[in-house]
């Protein structure tokens, strides 16, 4: 079993790696967050974040949490979830992860979500990667029918949006049209540097203002 380690991140890829063992380490790890899974045909990363990298996810999920209290839209946040599927060999478990619209009530109050028993995967996930990831994370996404990833990498913001099955780079989200890529990255960005009643006062105003405007 090849391994390639990444120590700044905490990040182990391993290489011919079983269903079998995937499933075990996730089911031994238990319900904590750390550390995440992904796994694409048998390879397999191992992640433990940065204090960065989960200060940015959870700034993040602030961004869509106070969007939809300002829009008045419903969401259910399920975080790092573990989404997997068996007959397509791949699974994750996102930085931030989130339903909307009718896929909402198919998840809301349950204690698991399977997609192998039919259950619909996240609408909109978000990846932070404080270093250069190691495992094409988007390309399981775009398997596992995720239909829009906010990805911060590299000092930038990108959305992707999912069309015929393959990411496209877009200039603002589909969940929130009126959230462009650049004005996502200010809010992550500002929500990093000052504190936290300020920051949510602007994010407020901003959509109550300009946002609608």
């Amino acid at each position: 079993m090849a391994t390639v380690e990444s120590p700044a991140e905490g990040r182990v890829l391993l290489r011919n790696v079983s269903w079998g063992t995937y499933e075990r380490l996730v089911e031994e790890r238990g319900e904590g967050r750390v550390p995440r899974f992904h796994y694409d045909r048998g390879v397999m990363e191992i992640m433990s974040p940065s204090k960065r990298h989960e200060t940015m996810s959870r700034v993040a999920a602030l961004v869509v949490e106070i969007l939809v209290v300002e829009l008045d839209l419903d969401v259910e946040t399920v975080g790092s979830t573990t989404f997997k599927r068996e007959d397509l060999d791949r699974g994750f478990e996102p930085d931030e992860s989130f339903y909307f619209n009718e896929n909402i009530e198919l998840v809301r109050g349950r204690e698991k979500i399977d997609l192998d028993a039919g259950d619909p995967p996240p609408d909109l996930v978000v990846e932070v990667d404080v270093t250069n990831p190691s495992l094409d994370k988007l390309g399981i996404y775009a398997r596992l029918g995720v239909s829009e990833v906010w990805r911060f990498a590299g000092g930038n913001a990108e959305i992707f949006v999912l069309r015929d099955e393959t990411y496209e780079a877009a200039d603002a989200s589909l969940v929130f049209p009126l959230l462009s890529r650049e004005t996502l990255f200010r809010f992550v960005e500002r929500g990093l540097e000052m504190r936290r009643p300020a920051w949510a006062r602007e994010v407020r105003g901003w959509v109550s203002g300009e946002g609608r405007g």
